[in-house]
């Protein structure tokens, strides 16, 4: 997917669905649930049971959905991801060995940063946007703020501590998205199975956002 049509549906969704499970029946529940809930942005973490079969399966299945994946360490990784069928890639580290192959592939790539440097470091090799995490430890909303002066023109989208409460006011505070995880899918309603009360989770967040 080219950069610019990533950039648009990040503006125009504003939120990704961030999905780890340690069984693949599950976190194609949880995927179905928040797309069912209004969110089409869906990232399976690489790190999750049969993560590329469950990408290539929800690419089928979900086709107005965009489907990516995170976690990933190093460039076969990434290679792999790609050829599985993820649609966009997210790391927790700025590496520029997997930020030029995805560029190459024209998948967009968010490298996880924290510092100005960072966040820097990761754009100015290529980064389709700049994951910027864990951002609860450095001040939520007041650090992206504060981000906008110098860092402006470099699309973030903060993750690690997104909640459902906060996520406008990080949205306000100047990212072009953010990542939700554990917020979106409580363990408890994902214990009991209630796909319903998930969706409605994720259609209220959509809502609060919009």
């Amino acid at each position: 997917m080219p950069n610019q049509a990533w950039l648009s549906k990040l503006q125009q969704y504003r939120a990704i669905a961030v999905i780890r499970a340690s069984e693949m029946k599950l976190a194609r529940k949880m995927a179905m649930a928040v797309a069912s809930g209004g969110m089409p942005l869906i990232e399976i973490t690489w790190n999750s049971d049969r993560a590329p079969e469950l990408i290539s399966q929800l690419r089928s299945q979900l086709p107005n959905c965009t489907i990516g994946t995170g976690t990933l360490f190093d460039v076969e990784q990434l290679q792999d991801a790609i050829a599985c069928g993820a649609q966009f890639l997210f790391t927790p580290h700025v590496d520029p060995a997997m930020i030029q192959a995805a560029v190459a592939k024209d998948i967009p790539i968010i490298p996880g940063a924290l510092t100005p440097t960072e966040i820097v470091t990761a754009w100015t090799h290529g980064a389709s946007c700049v994951k910027v995490f864990p951002v609860s430890a450095v001040g939520g909303a007041d650090y992206i703020k504060s981000l906008q002066g110098p860092l402006g023109h470099i699309p973030l989208i903060p993750t690690g501590g997104v909640t459902l409460e906060n996520a406008k006011e990080i949205l306000q505070a100047g990212a072009i998205a953010v990542g939700l995880s554990g917020q979106l899918f409580p363990k408890h309603l994902v214990a009991k199975e209630n796909w319903q009360a998930i969706a409605e989770g994720a259609s209220k967040l959509i809502k609060q956002i919009a």
